[in-house]
């Protein structure tokens, strides 16, 4: 069986790799002319190890709890599970070297509006779209959009090693504070017209400069493919924590379900539905609850309780 997969992200070179290993024949497509750097935070949880145990070697720094700052009131967030501070590119690069080890065939600098072609060519048996927010294979099947926020970030060239990140909410996102140990991250999660100006005004108020910034959208909302040879996974699926914009581990997961599930694509699409749709609306409503009683009823909130940082339920 041959195996298109369309993006050459961690989802994406995952996939590939245990597909590999199963003896399928699996090919990756890439629009970028080598492994994507894709602006992320990499404050991903201890579940990582799970799925990559080589992982460990890229840990930067490790979070037991957060600090959400209303206006009038702090509320301390623990993990039950620790977080690490990871590099994205850098684990991207670490699947990237794996899956060259398995001789799996990358191409980059591709122009994914030609799988319309592999598509009407039959040359591919199954094709799996891991081409992020964006994502030309959700276009090509016509499904609906997901909700698109702004993610911004930079960076502070100052050590810190500290076991905490700090959030600070907006009405419909966050901005945050990530310790890297090397260096020390700000960044915000917000609706795309009004993150840039929150943001600005946010670094302006605390007086920081930041060295450099990136940017990139983040999709929320569960896109579902019907199509028994064409499916999504990760962020082109809008696989993305509604109260944190984080997506590699929830990627990840959706990963193994099409693993379990291979090559009964409409099978998968059931079980996501199943694994992540309650998730989803209750961490939305969760979220909304409260945002409500920290910006209006703060002395309503606990200082300080748990959760597990992937899934609130």
């Amino acid at each position: 069986m041959k195996i298109c997969i369309v993006g050459a992200g961690i989802s994406g070179l995952y996939l590939a790799s245990k597909l590999s290993e199963q003896k399928f024949d699996v090919t990756v497509f890439e629009k970028e002319k080598g492994i994507p750097k894709k602006a992320c935070s990499g404050l991903i949880s201890e579940r990582i190890l799970n799925f990559l145990p080589e992982a460990e070697r890229l840990i930067e720094n490790k979070i037991d709890f957060s600090l959400i700052h209303f206006p009038k009131k702090t509320v301390e967030v623990n993990f039950l599970r620790k977080f690490f501070v990871i590099d994205h590119f850098k684990l991207n690069q670490l699947l990237f070297n794996l899956a060259k080890k398995k001789r799996i065939k990358i191409f980059f600098n591709y122009d994914i509006r030609s799988l319309t072609v592999l598509a009407l060519r039959n040359d591919f048996d199954k094709i799996i779209g891991c081409d992020g927010a964006s994502s030309k294979v959700r276009k090509f099947l016509k499904l609906k959009e997901p909700e698109f926020y702004l993610g911004i970030q930079g960076f502070l060239k100052e050590k810190n090693y500290s076991n905490f990140v700090e959030t600070w909410p907006t009405r419909n996102g966050f901005l945050w504070k990530i310790p890297r140990g090397k260096n020390v991250e700000y960044g915000i999660i917000e609706e795309k017209e009004k993150a840039k100006k929150i943001f600005e005004e946010f670094l302006k108020e605390k007086e920081l400069k930041l060295e450099k910034t990136n940017s990139a959208i983040i999709p929320q909302g569960l896109i579902i493919s019907s199509n028994p040879n064409i499916t999504l996974c990760g962020d082109s699926a809008g696989l993305i924590k509604p109260w944190s914009g984080g997506g590699v581990i929830w990627g990840l997961m959706a990963a193994n379900l099409l693993l379990k599930n291979f090559p009964d694509f409409l099978k998968y699409q059931r079980e996501i539905k199943k694994f992540f749709s309650f998730n989803i609306i209750f961490s939305k409503i969760a979220k909304k609850t409260v945002y409500f009683f920290g910006f209006n009823l703060p002395f309503f909130l606990p200082k300080n309780f748990k959760i597990d940082g992937d899934f609130l339920i």
